[in-house]
């Protein structure tokens, strides 16, 4: 399977929500990176077929999605940032309601549905209301309908928002489970879900996309300027007026730090290799 996106743009008035925006991805997981508003939704919405772009081409196996989105919609599983059922339906009632609306066919559903939610680990709860679930288990139900109909192409928008660590490591592997012989676009603003799940990846800021080959790439563009230095907690003050912290961290020898500077910033300070965070605050600042 291979998602191609090409030169796409979406313009509100006078605001590019995307810009030119040209990607491709294979079977895994793709992660698409950037802050809040920098138009990841957007472009999820695009390739769901809510929203219509003003220009550019996606194609998906070969086929131009955009000539016939109501055939794509089959191949899409989507899980939106909030993803919502009637609470007073149960698990199983809310997937088999889904399963109606994504055309599975009445003798499949039953097994889909079973097989669902064993893959997210919710058979249990296949009875419970859906407003009697906690947050984890909602997103793993929003996973579970994103793959009834066994979508080639799977969407999911910042999967990890509001779980907490041991949720956020459990929905981790949940897409990694799915993402064999499907593409996976994961979109986020969290560096973590991209950094420990994600076999490609893109940043997006503004509307306008970069692609990289891998996290080495990412972390290249912060190569040379993150510096790491011993202070005491009064010349961190100093330092913190003419330098860009990127984190701190105290131990014996005193607080030390990292800052982000495109000359040495103090004598003893040491050259020391970025982190993945570093090259994304690098690109950022651009």
């Amino acid at each position: 399977m291979r998602l191609k996106i090409d030169d796409l743009s979406k313009k509100y008035k006078d605001k590019k929500a995307l810009d030119s925006v040209s990607l491709s991805a294979s079977n895994g997981i793709y992660g698409l990176l950037g802050p809040n508003g920098a138009g990841k939704t957007t472009l999820m919405r695009i390739l769901a077929g809510i929203i219509i772009p003003n220009k550019g081409s996606i194609f998906f196996d070969g086929e131009d999605v955009l000539k016939d989105m109501d055939n794509f919609r089959y191949k899409i599983g989507y899980l939106p940032q909030e993803f919502g059922c009637y609470k007073s339906l149960s698990v199983k009632e809310c997937l088999d309601t889904i399963g109606v609306l994504k055309g599975v066919k009445a003798s499949e559903r039953k097994k889909q549905i079973e097989e669902v939610l064993l893959e997210v680990n919710l058979s249990n709860e296949a009875n419970k209301k859906v407003g009697a679930l906690s947050g984890g288990m909602r997103r793993r139900l929003g996973i579970a309908q994103a793959m009834l109909g066994n979508p080639a192409f799977i969407m999911v928008d910042e999967p990890t928002a509001g779980l907490d660590p041991e949720e956020r490591i459990r929905f981790r592997g949940f897409i990694r489970k799915i993402a064999t012989n499907r593409v996976v676009l994961l979109s986020t603003h969290i560096i973590e879900d991209i950094k420990n799940n994600c076999d490609g990846l893109a940043l997006i800021n503004n509307g306008k996309v970069e692609q990289f080959n891998g996290f080495e790439e990412l972390e290249k563009l912060a190569s040379g300027k993150v510096w790491r230095i011993v202070l005491t907690n009064d010349d961190f003050k100093k330092i913190e007026s003419k330098y860009r912290i990127l984190s701190t961290n105290t131990n014996d020898n005193g607080l030390e730090i990292r800052v982000y500077s495109e000359t040495k910033p103090l004598e003893d300070a040491v050259v020391v290799q970025p982190t993945v965070e570093e090259g994304y605050l690098t690109w950022i600042s651009k």
